[in-house]
């Protein structure tokens, strides 16, 4: 299969994205496989991203800087989430799911995935809306603009060598 519009999406914990040999097995993996770095897309929880503010910028930066994409998840469930949002150099914000599960009959969640998905795409982010589980989700999703749905209506997760022919092993 092509994987020119591909993007595999990985969630990364604190302790492996402040683990500093991370980025050059990423670095590595890429050469080896001749994958382009825009095939990886990292998901930071905001609560990891906030925790440990100056190593996720400089994990993120790093990272951007040779072609991987970053998606900030859960994204309204941190306390701070919009100050710190200004800073980090994320592709992506990732709805937190606890606002999209109800949004088709919640006013309040859907206000809130409205608010962040406005404000994601004045900030130039593209948004995605975790836990699509219906079609009237999906269908309130489209009607505000969300760029993105993740959730079992969509699909099952797959493993990756389901989806490509990725030949060998990661280095080590």
């Amino acid at each position: 299969r092509q994987l020119e519009n591909a993007t595999c999406g990985r969630n990364i914990s604190v302790a492996v994205f402040t683990d500093n040999t991370l980025l050059n097995l990423v670095k590595s993996a890429l050469a080896h496989h001749n994958l382009p770095p825009s095939l990886l897309c990292f998901e930071i929880t905001e609560t990891a991203a906030i925790a440990n503010f100056a190593h996720a910028t400089k994990f993120v930066t790093e990272l951007k800087k040779i072609g991987c994409q970053f998606a900030l998840d859960d994204f309204g469930s941190g306390f701070a989430s919009f100050s710190y949002l200004k800073t980090l150099p994320v592709d992506y914000l990732k709805i937190d799911g606890s606002f999209v599960r109800h949004l088709a009959e919640n006013e309040v969640d859907h206000a809130m995935v409205d608010i962040i998905n406005q404000l994601g795409h004045v900030m130039g982010l593209k948004t995605i809306a975790e836990f699509v589980e219906n079609e009237e989700i999906l269908k309130c999703l489209g009607e505000l603009g969300v760029d993105y749905a993740q959730g079992y209506h969509i699909g099952r997760p797959v493993l990756l060598d389901e989806v490509c022919n990725v030949d060998g092993p990661m280095p080590s």
